[in-house]
């Protein structure tokens, strides 16, 4: 015991702050005398005095300072070294008192540079290895995913002698770790060290292994820093990442047994309850997770950045109580997210949703907050190698907004309100610099985006999972398609209908999910018509056919060529049969009348292309939609003759409507086909583009 309470004792002699504690005491005691020997006071006064006196401790040490002031009365500095401080648990005392002196003169970051040394009294916390035998064998019920870990990569830690653990947990190497505070040269850090930490670890949660781990981890992460005072020595790339992987994987095993956190019904989650067990390890998880950021901010590896990100995320809920934290945390996982590979930008997601979950609504509204912003600013150049990117960056945000649909409410409220903003001074300025802040790629993602969200959150699925309660984000939908629109119908030519494809392709996707009828009709007609209606021949050239997943206006050298008035008609008679073939409008028991004078405005269109030899193709594709649709109302005709209701009756009406197949129409199968087309020509189109890149690679 002696022993031990002399390297602890060096340990924090080493730490800086002995001098500091021991005048600070030294203080306290003759303050209490003075107090004592005043007559006719009482321990209010007592601890006024206490309070009030420089250097004193905080008011939450107050009873334990009157406790124990006994024990260190009349003590000199050489027994205070000899160990005697150790007798009666203090160590978690002057754990705290030595963490509030640095709170004062130093940030997070800095003490976490200096906490190799200061966290002797996690020692004293560890429980008696028994019981953890016995959790062993639960191990792969209990966390699967851990231990099929431990079984490819660690499978002698499963096998083994109960008889020999408690021998074990002493840890040969106390002696190593010791000298490696006091030399000026660190020991190197070796696997069977690395394997001892990891067998504790397992067979006991041993909070004094993870202890030396965390220390090895920080020697890791900073190894390569000047100017570090580093405990230990890595000289092998595969110790390096044992040592990295044994630290991400073990911690929050270790931590979930040790201060457990509470997981709530609707999947979000408490941070643990303040025990003394929690106070006295969370300088120890501030340090680990301000190493694991430093970590991140330096792994190129995507594998590695997988298992980084995976991991923290587990660590979580241990630092949602610091603001701080959370704020590095939540940088550091979007900075992923919006730049590395797909796999680590899934990783990263994952982290972020974890992040969301806390029960805290401010962490919530932090979170939605700057997940959209780092979307805007990432989607401020679209081609063909960032679109995927930005989709999946679109699809995995949407799901963030829809787990707290009435905070999500607030910020999408604010930010489609910017939108119209937007809108409006274009509206009102018109000038080139104005419709230009409607006219550009973020503008276009925002829509997508929000239209996203909203189809997210009014589904049909999603209702059914809130038991029938209406979302709080469809009051939204509204506004949403009137600034869409609106934004249309700024700019009404050919080289912006790019754009009004990219608007009109996220209104149908709000349409399809949520079952609201949007008259895109008048938007899509003019541009079909426009192309088979021009007199005049189209110009010759040898340009490549325009992308319009990617492009958002066309090039001044693409008007009325052949090629591009062929993209148009091409991709206008999509959209049109998509939109017809939507349940809204399609499955309308009205279906026959709406699509009376949109089918004579084709008819005429296409009876005016035929006098043009190169208006084959356009008058080729309205004359199969308009056969198409023509014979989907005669199908719909056919299943509302059995009808006994009138039109004022609702309720029998959409339960008529529910009842329709829209994609057993002859339209339905129409836009089925043209979609496994369209999908297959993308395939080649992208397999062409690769090898045209090897090809000047070459």
């Amino acid at each position: 015991m002696g022993k031990k309470a002399l390297k602890s004792a060096r340990k924090f002699a080493a730490s800086g702050q002995l001098k500091k504690t021991i005048q600070a005491r030294r203080k306290h005691r003759d303050i209490k005398k003075k107090a004592e020997k005043r007559k006719g006071s009482n321990k209010d006064k007592q601890r006024e005095a206490v309070d009030d006196a420089p250097g004193g401790d905080d008011s939450d040490g107050i009873e334990d300072e009157d406790e124990e002031s006994g024990k260190f009365k009349g003590m000199s500095v050489d027994d205070f070294l000899g160990g005697g401080f150790m007798e009666g648990g203090d160590d978690e005392q002057f754990s705290q008192e030595s963490e509030g002196g640095e709170a004062e003169d130093e940030d997070e970051e800095e003490n976490a540079e200096s906490d190799d040394d200061s966290f002797a009294d996690v020692d004293n916390l560890d429980d008696d290895g028994a019981e953890h035998l016995v959790e062993l064998s639960k191990l792969a019920e209990k966390d699967p995913e851990f231990y099929k870990y431990l079984q490819e990569n660690d499978r002698e830690l499963l096998e083994f002698d109960p008889d020999t653990a408690d021998n074990d947990a002493e840890m040969v190497d106390e002696d190593e770790e010791d000298d490696a505070t006091l030399e000026d040269k660190a020991p190197v850090l070796t696997k069977a060290t690395l394997q001892k930490w990891q067998k504790a670890l397992l067979e006991q949660r041993s909070l004094r292994a993870l202890r030396r781990l965390l220390i090895a981890f920080r020697s890791a992460v900073h190894m390569n820093e000047e100017g570090q005072d580093l405990a230990w020595t890595i000289d092998s790339p595969s110790v390096y990442s044992k040592l990295v992987t044994t630290a991400l994987k073990y911690t929050p095993v270790v931590l979930e047994h040790h201060v457990p956190f509470k997981t709530l019904a609707n999947g979000k989650f408490k941070a643990p309850t303040q025990t003394p067990k929690w106070k006295a390890l969370q300088k120890l998880i501030q340090s680990y997770f301000h190493n694991v950021m430093h970590l991140l901010s330096q792994l190129t590896d995507d594998d590695m950045l997988k298992l980084a990100l995976a991991e923290s995320a587990k660590i979580v809920p241990y630092v949602t109580s610091s603001r701080k934290a959370v704020k590095v945390y939540l940088k550091t996982c979007l900075d992923q997210w919006s730049t590395a590979e797909d796999s680590v930008r899934i990783a990263a997601f994952l982290a972020v949703r974890k992040l969301a979950s806390a029960s805290d609504e401010s962490i919530m509204d932090m979170v939605l907050k700057n997940t959209y912003l780092t979307l805007v600013r990432s989607c401020k150049s679209t081609s063909a190698h960032t679109l995927p990117s930005i989709n999946l960056m679109k699809n995995s945000a949407s799901e963030i907004y829809c787990i707290d649909h009435a905070t999500a409410y607030q910020h999408a409220f604010g930010y489609i309100r910017q939108l119209a903003i937007h809108l409006r001074n274009s509206m009102k300025m018109k000038t080139k610099e104005a419709y230009k802040q409607v006219y550009n790629w973020q503008y276009v993602h925002c829509v997508d985006f929000w239209a996203l969200v909203l189809a997210r959150a009014c589904d049909k699925q999603t209702l059914i999972e809130r038991a029938g309660q209406e979302s709080e984000l469809k009051a939204l939908i509204y506004p949403l398609v009137q600034v869409s629109l609106g934004a249309m119908r700024l700019i009404r030519n050919a080289r912006s209908w790019p754009f009004h494809f990219h608007i009109v392709r996220s209104l149908l996707h709000l349409t399809r999910h949520t079952s609201t009828y949007v008259p895109l009709a008048p938007y899509l007609l003019p541009i079909l018509t426009s192309v088979l209606t021009a007199s005049s021949k189209p110009k010759a050239s040898t340009l490549r056919p325009l992308d319009f997943d990617t492009a958002i206006r066309a090039p001044q050298q693409y008007l009325k060529t052949r090629v591009y008035n062929e993209g148009l008609a091409e991709e206008a008679a999509f959209l049109l049969a998509e939109y017809l073939a939507s349940p809204p409008v399609h499955g309308s028991i009205a279906f026959p009348e709406i699509v009376v004078p949109l089918a004579m405005m084709l008819r005429k269109a296409i009876k005016s292309a035929k006098s043009s030899p190169w208006k084959a193709k356009e008058a080729g594709l309205a004359k199969a939609l308009v056969e198409r649709v023509e014979e989907s109302a005669r199908w719909v005709e056919q299943k509302r003759k059995g009808v006994s209701f009138a039109p004022g009756r609702f309720g029998e009406v959409e339960a008529w409507e529910s009842d329709v197949k829209v994609d057993e129409s002859p339209l339905g199968k129409f836009v089925k086909v043209q979609r496994k087309t369209r999908e297959k020509r993308r395939k080649l189109v992208e397999k062409a583009r690769e090898g045209e890149e090897e090809i000047l690679e070459d």
